[in-house]
């Protein structure tokens, strides 16, 4: 009888191994075979392979499954790559999960950006502060736990994701950080701004319209928000757009209803490459997207705001006003989400994740991550002071 017990539970430990190392094998081959962002990310996906599989085969149950899944995903350190899953241990999505933006530069992380109404900036942190713990550990220490470790050389990107991660914190810990190596701020005892309404619109100086997208270029909502309010923008000598509070992205579709409506012909708003179809078949595909018309035209100025917590289709909107020239862009780098994510599934355990299939840029060959607003400017009021000043020369 004990034997047979024994037998039984070997049975079943074989069988969740099996599984586990099932799935990853799927991970790791549809990873390898779809990425398009292995030239610029500095990782050896075939040393990921060595460095997790046999980690795998140690695996028992779900939870220690993802968690392997999350260390691999952080080897391409970029907000694009993650898990539809998550567990009280993983860390918060950048830039949706975060209010700080963290720059490295001489060994050291600085705040260099800060998302508007939320904690972070509420409790008191500047731009320019140097952090140096978070929760009691230096912060150049628990950097260095969650570098990539399939890479000869650690990039300044990679040091810049990790921090951000960090920062964001995980979904069961307080978020304590110190600066300077002398204050303190509790960032979770402030609460976050909080928006109900997926479009914020006001007038401002000179008949000068505002519309602030919060978060929203995903809701099934939003096109019809938006048109009723640019109802009320037909008398205005010209328009703002505010893109700098979209860090989760949207679709395609909802961008281009909303760009539609400052163009009067066909216009090419960014470029696609299909980076997979020349490794597997070895064809290249190349295309470009279009934005037609629709709708009621504004035809006034426009500038666009842009900043760290512009994600995704918020970019491609960014880059899309710009290519088609249609609109001055202020603000600063944004969120530098990589490409156009597919989403897969794994046949086993049933987790999704999401990986970036397409390369994208501006139609002028800039890849939509390395964009830079020619007007430059980092802190927020002077953005819309500037926007304003734009518009006021237009006219």
């Amino acid at each position: 009888m004990k034997i047979s017990i024994i037998t039984f539970f070997i049975g079943l430990t074989t069988f969740a191994q099996s599984k586990y190392q099932k799935d990853f094998t799927t991970y790791w081959t549809t990873v390898d075979s779809y990425f398009a962002y292995f030239d610029s990310q500095k990782v050896d996906w075939q040393k990921a392979k060595t460095i997790y599989q046999p980690i795998i085969d140690t695996i028992s149950n779900t939870a220690d499954f993802i968690k392997v899944l999350e260390k691999a995903n952080n080897e391409l350190h970029n907000g694009h790559i993650s898990l539809n899953t998550n567990l009280p241990s993983s860390h918060r999505l950048i830039p949706t999960g975060t209010d700080i933006w963290v720059s490295y530069k001489d060994k050291k992380f600085f705040v260099s950006n800060l998302r508007e109404g939320f904690s972070a900036e509420k409790s008191g942190i500047k731009p320019g502060m140097q952090i140096t713990s978070f929760n009691g550990v230096p912060f150049e220490k628990i950097v260095a736990q969650y570098l990539p470790k399939a890479t000869e050389k650690h990039t300044k990107s990679m040091y810049e994701y990790v921090a951000n991660m960090i920062i964001a914190a995980t979904h069961d810990t307080d978020r304590v950080l110190k600066v300077n190596d002398s204050l303190t701020f509790n960032l979770d005892k402030v609460k976050n701004l909080e928006s109900g309404s997926f479009i914020e619109t006001k007038m401002l100086s000179d008949a000068i319209g505002y519309i602030k997208f919060n978060n929203s270029l995903g809701e099934e909502g939003t096109v019809a928000a938006f048109d009723k309010a640019m109802l009320g923008m037909k008398n205005t000598k010209g328009l703002i757009v505010d893109l700098r509070e979209t860090p989760s992205g949207g679709n395609t579709t909802i961008a281009r209803a909303i760009m539609g409506r400052f163009i009067d012909e066909e216009k090419p708003y960014q470029r696609h490459s299909f980076t997979y179809e020349e490794k597997l078949y070895g064809v290249k595909r190349n295309t470009i997207e279009l934005v037609a018309p629709r709708g009621e035209v504004y035809s006034k100025p426009l500038i666009v705001l842009c900043g760290r917590w512009t994600g995704s289709m918020g970019e491609g909107m960014v880059i899309g006003f710009d290519a088609m020239g249609r609109a001055g862009i202020v603000g600063t780098k944004m969120a530098g989400l990589l490409g156009a994510i597919y989403s897969y599934t794994l046949p086993e355990t049933k987790i999704g994740y999401q990986i970036p299939v397409e390369k994208l840029f501006h139609v002028n060959g800039t890849p939509r991550e390395n964009f830079r607003p020619k007007h430059y400017i980092l802190d927020p009021k002077e953005q819309l002071q500037k926007a304003i000043e734009r518009i006021q020369i237009s006219l």
